[in-house]
């Protein structure tokens, strides 16, 4: 009788131990499972879409050619280039992966276009803009003027930078995706950020562009 009991009281303990022990661990899970819900939650708020107009010329130039680009080099074979723009940058855009340096020209200049320079997108922010987002478009392809035309070859964790009023901003690639050509472009980004995003059409195709979001990483004086 007294084994009996003594049984009883010994399988009442061990469930009692079990069940605690699944109750503290039922915890942890819901406590970890909530934290996890709260931080994709966080970056679904923080993420939003921001709509802009792009040059339309972008679809008017992918894959093309021109004769203003086997006359550039022809001059550069026998006299040093020089860019006819030059004085009228205010900054540059370098993306040493893909040995691309070129500058730009301010809002609201009539060489900020996509068929003379890398363009600055339309209410898009400054570099020194915190939180902003500094947005440039250029042509892919095959031009002289298609000075993305090897975005393609960047992908996530590569970085680009951006010289602007004696500061050099480094910014790394943290999205890249598709649209359709529409005119416009839905910018998804942390507004948390301050961002750096480039659009140009995606390669061998006529109907898509592609977008790249950097995040802003240092800035310098230099």
């Amino acid at each position: 009788m007294q084994n009996s009991q003594n049984k009883i009281m010994v399988s009442i303990g061990t469930l009692l131990l079990v069940s605690g022990t699944l109750i503290l661990f039922s915890n942890y899970f819901n406590e970890k499972l909530s934290n996890a819900y709260s931080y994709m939650n966080s970056l679904l708020l923080n993420e939003q879409e921001e709509i802009y107009d792009i040059p339309e010329e972008v679809d008017n130039l992918d894959e093309s050619t021109s004769s203003l680009e086997n006359e550039t080099e022809t001059k550069t074979e026998t006299k040093e280039y020089v860019d006819p723009y030059q004085k009228y940058y205010i900054g540059s855009l370098e993306i040493p992966k893909i040995n691309l340096n070129k500058g730009f020209t301010e809002l609201g200049s009539p060489y900020n276009t996509v068929n003379k320079n890398i363009e600055i997108v339309r209410n898009s922010s400054y570099p020194d803009v915190e939180k902003g987002n500094f947005i440039l478009a250029a042509h892919s392809g095959n031009s002289y003027l298609a000075y993305f035309r090897n975005l393609y070859q960047l992908n996530l964790g590569d970085y680009a930078y951006v010289n602007y009023k004696n500061h050099k901003y480094t910014y790394k690639i943290v999205n890249i995706y598709e649209q359709e050509k529409t005119g416009k472009i839905a910018i998804y980004r942390n507004l948390d950020k301050t961002t750096l995003t480039l659009v140009t059409c995606t390669k061998n195709s006529h109907t898509k562009q592609t977008i790249y979001i950097l995040e802003l990483e240092s800035v310098v004086n230099i």
